[in-house]
This record gives C-alpha cells, sequence and structure tokens, in this order.
C-alpha cells in the first residue's frame, strides 16, 4: 500500500497540514447518484454472482506467468533480494512479500524447479534475517538491496521509520511460505521473531508504523485506511498478534457511484492527515490469498467466504467499475501505480478525499492525466469476477508487456500509451493471480506441527510503553458494522 520508494502517507502526516484541501476538483465523470449514466438498477450487485475463474492455465496464461518472472530473474541481487523497481537497487517490506509471492508462483506453476525456489526463499529469508531494523526495533520502511543497508526513498543511507501496512503484508507471505515449505519455517520464525511488537499493535488492536519529524524525532502514528488497514491486520493475526481495532471496517460511510454504494474510510483526511484511498488492490490481494476469508480459516472450500463484510466491500469497487465502464466505454481498472516519470507514483482511485475517479500524487497534487488502468488490478478483477467486462480488460493487459523484461505498470486513460515502468509489485501481484487461478485460496494451512515461533512466542507482545509515545489519541470506533457510521 506504500508509496513504496517514495514518502509514506506517514511522512504527509506531518510534512503536509491539510492533504485534502490540496487536491483539486477533478474534471472527470462526475459522480453519478441513483439516477447515473449506467445502464443499472439500486440495489443491483451483479458482481455477487460472478464466478471465479479457476482451472489449469491455458497456454497464454502460463506465457503470461513466464513474463512476470522474467522481471525477478532481471532483478534479483546476490543478496537474495530483489529490486522493487527494473534496475534500482532498493526495496520495501510490501515489495519483497510481493517478491516471495513470486517465487510461490513461479515453484507452483512450474517455470521454476522446486529447487531453484527453496534456493531462492532461502537467499531471500536469509536477507531478511540479517536486516538492521529500525532503531533495533523493526524492520525499516527501505533497504539498499545490493548491500541490505538501511536507507531513505532516495537509496541514501539511513534509517526512517517503519510502516505497519508493509510489514502487514509481509506477514502473509511469510506464513504462506511457512506452512507450504517447512523447511524455510525456523528461519523465518527467527526473523520474525526479533520483531518489537509493541511498536506496531497497541492493546486495542490497531497498527501504527514509525516516521522521523524534522527533528529526527521517532514520530508513531496510527496507520491505515478501509481495506488496506483491515488486509494488513490478517497479516498480524496470522502470527496469533490481535487487532481488533484495525481489522473493523469501522467508521466507514458509502457514496454512491454509477448507482453503486461505493464503502470508503470516514475519517476525515483534513483531520487526520490520511488520504481515504478506494483502490482495486487491497481487495483483490485479499480475494487471492484469503478467498475474503477471516485470517485463521482453514476452510477450503473457495465457494464460501467467511469475512462477509469484505466479500460485499470487494463487489462492490468492482461493480463500480464496470459500470463506469458501461456508461463511458473508459476501460477501469484503479489501484496505486508507479510512473516511468515525475511524480513517479500516484494513488489512481475510486474514491478518495471527497472526489470519485480521484488521481492524486503523495501529497494531495490532482494528476488526472496519469488515471490509468492497473494491469495488476485488471488481472485480479479477471480472476476474481468472471465477466464480459474482465474478459475484455483481459484482452487489454496482454498487449502491454515486453518479453525481456516482464509486465508494464498500466495503461494510461488519456490514450497517450502503456507506462513502461516495470516493478516488483505489479509483476509479483499478477504470478500470484494466476496461481490462484490454477489453485484457488493461497493460504494453505500445513500439517507441520509446532515450530519455533509456537515454541517460543510467549502471549501478550505489548510492551510497557510501546508505541504510543507522542501518538495522537486512537480513534474511537462504533462496534457494529453500519454504513454511515459516525467517523472518529
Amino acid at each position: 500500500m506504500s508509496p513504496r520508494l517514495l514518502p509514506l502517507v506517514l511522512a504527509a502526516a506531518l510534512l503536509a497540514p491539510c492533504l485534502a484541501a490540496r487536491a483539486q476538483a477533478p474534471a472527470g465523470p462526475p459522480l453519478a447518484n441513483a439516477s447515473g449514466a449506467a445502464d443499472c438498477k439500486p440495489g443491483e450487485l451483479p458482481a455477487a454472482r460472478y464466478e471465479r475463474r479457476f482451472g489449469p492455465l491455458s497456454e497464454r496464461e502460463l506465457a503470461m506467468a513466464r513474463t512476470a518472472w522474467k522481471y525477478f530473474e532481471n532483478n534479483t541481487q546476490p543478496t537474495g533480494l530483489a529490486n522493487a523497481v527494473d534496475n534500482y537497487p532498493s526495496t520495501t517490506m510490501w515489495d519483497t512479500a510481493s517478491y516471495l509471492g513470486a517465487i510461490v508462483a513461479a515453484r507452483e506453476l512450474r517455470i521454476i524447479t522446486p529447487q531453484q525456489a527453496d534456493e531462492r526463499l532461502g537467499k531471500a529469508v536469509a536477507a531478511l534475517g540479517s536486516l538492521a531494523f529500525f532503531r533495533d526495533e523493526l524492520p525499516n520502511k527501505v533497504y539498499h538491496t545490493r548491500t541490505l543497508d538501511k536507507v531513505d526513498y532516495a537509496n541514501n543511507p539511513g534509517e526512517i521509520g517503519f510502516s505497519a501496512l508493509d510489514l502487514g503484508r509481509l506477514l502473509v507471505w511469510l506464513k504462506i511460505a511457512k506452512e507450504r515449505y517447512p523447511r524455510h519455517a525456523d528461519a523465518i520464525d527467527r526473523f520474525v521473531l526479533r520483531w518489537k511488537w509493541g511498536k506496531v499493535v497497541d492493546r486495542s488492536g490497531m497498527l501504527f508504523g514509525a516516521m522521523l519529524d524534522k527533528d529526527r524525532q521517532v514520530q508513531y502514528l496510527q496507520e491505515g485506511r478501509l481495506g488496506y488497514e483491515e488486509y494488513a491486520a490478517k497479516g498480524f493475526q496470522l502470527w496469533g498478534i490481535p487487532t481488533e481495532l484495525a481489522a473493523r471496517p469501522e467508521p466507514y460511510a458509502t457514496v454512491p457511484i454509477y448507482c453503486v454504494e461505493v464503502p470508503y474510510d470516514a475519517r476525515d483526511p483534513r483531520k487526520y492527515y490520511q488520504h481515504n484511498y478506494v483502490v482495486t488492490e487491497s481487495y483483490a490481494l485479499d480475494g487471492v490469498e484469503f478467498n475474503w476469508d477471516t485470517a485463521l480459516d482453514r476452510d477450503t472450500d473457495d465457494r464460501k467466504h467467511s469475512n462477509a463484510w469484505m466479500l460485499d466491500f470487494a463487489n462492490r469497487v468492482y461493480q463500480a467499475q464496470e459500470n463506469r465502464w458501461l456508461a463511458t466505454g473508459i476501460l477501469t481498472a484503479r489501484s496505486e501505480h508507479q510512473l516511468d516519470a515525475e511524480p513517479y507514483f500516484v494513488y489512481d482511485t475510486v474514491f478518495t478525499d471527497g472526489y470519485a475517479w480521484n488521481t492524486i500524487t503523495e501529497p494531495g497534487q490532482y494528476v488526472p492525466q496519469y488515471a490509468a488502468v492497473s494491469l495488476k488490478a485488471a488481472l485480479g478483477m479477471w480472476a476474481l469476477w468472471k465477466s464480459p467486462y474482465t474478459d475484455r480488460l483481459f484482452e487489454e493487459i496482454g498487449q502491454h508487456a515486453d518479453p525481456a523484461r516482464g509486465f508494464m505498470e498500466g495503461i494510461l486513460e488519456n490514450g497517450k500509451g502503456p507506462i513502461r515502468a516495470f516493478t516488483a509489485n505489479n509483476n509479483g501481484i499478477m504470478l500470484e493471480t494466476l496461481l490462484f487461478k490454477a489453485q484457488g485460496k493461497l493460504l494453505r494451512w500445513g500439517a507441520g506441527g509446532p515450530t519455533l515461533w509456537d515454541r517460543s512466542f510467549r502471549g501478550a507482545p505489548y510492551g510497557p510503553q510501546g508505541r504510543t509515545a507522542g501518538a495522537p489519541p486512537p480513534c474511537a470506533r462504533p462496534a457494529a458494522s453500519a454504513p454511515g457510521a459516525a467517523p472518529c
């Protein structure tokens, strides 16, 4: 979720006094109400009836997987970590999770051998295990992939804090790797046992990230908004860390967009200095990795979903995008994405900061010229919602790859061509999505017994002081899920 290799949301919290105020009014399609242009009726949600795409990969799909894997062949360093961006020796924990997912997918799809996968996983986990942490607490936001040194977003030496959302995604893939391949369990456990959990999650189960202010003092701030926050919370839950508040959808509200009541985080960006992005990525990742189940659900029936609100919200985010296409003819698959020129990274949203189809930079500048079809989002939609619309998306995806480099980041909506940036996150998520098509839910529980983690972890992880020092009061959240619930 974090703007990988660019300042985080949390950094903006102190540097930007009012993010929402900086965002300009979008000139794109207006908010549609129940009588919007799309040929639909309020209350109808065709997405809820669409099937998933399951089954062996076709030759074309397998070729796509091989192309996506090419990115990692080109960008894995001798240290064991992979570059987050093509030929740029830097990575975050989120992007490293995407690399782990790519290794698992490449092995299971027989692009690489089990031995090659084990060698890659072993080196990657060994690299993680050797990392120096931010203030000896948790993995820094960014590392140099050649030296494994802590760096800032410009790849200069130094530590800058940690991201709870990035760590949550990393925990998901460490757990998946550990359950599928127990030979790596001890090494993974040793890495995770070093974490100071009390710095990243408080006693109420809310997630906190860390950053340095202008005086280089550590600030711990609540991190995450609807979709990403709950997805990351599941990563912590997989390791037995309670995340009660972070796992709840509240507070949220809904906004009508092309006949769909789209949920968004109701915490005011002008007050809390975090954009309340609604994008495809968090919901698609939850779908392919968890099957929209609760984190610890071991049911293997992919037709059942025990995290009902997450499934419903995912359907709504999808449906708004399909309806936009039906109403305007604009192919729509919105997510955060990289660019091949400044500003290099944008949040390309279904909704954020009060506007539908809002595309913004990290500081909140409105940049509609970078609105794009995100390939990773489009492929996720194709796998999770079998529809004529996603058939159309799939045809578009296949045209924007370089067999020698991987898949490009996306296709600009303004017709000015593809975004010729190649990243670990885009290609890793595309690989894991193709594995989901072949196998279903990616989190598969192994039959192994207690591991080093189980033998060593001792209950409550929270320190007596922990990360609450200097943090704003936590948001009080209503206990019951209800559209339009009051923001904290």
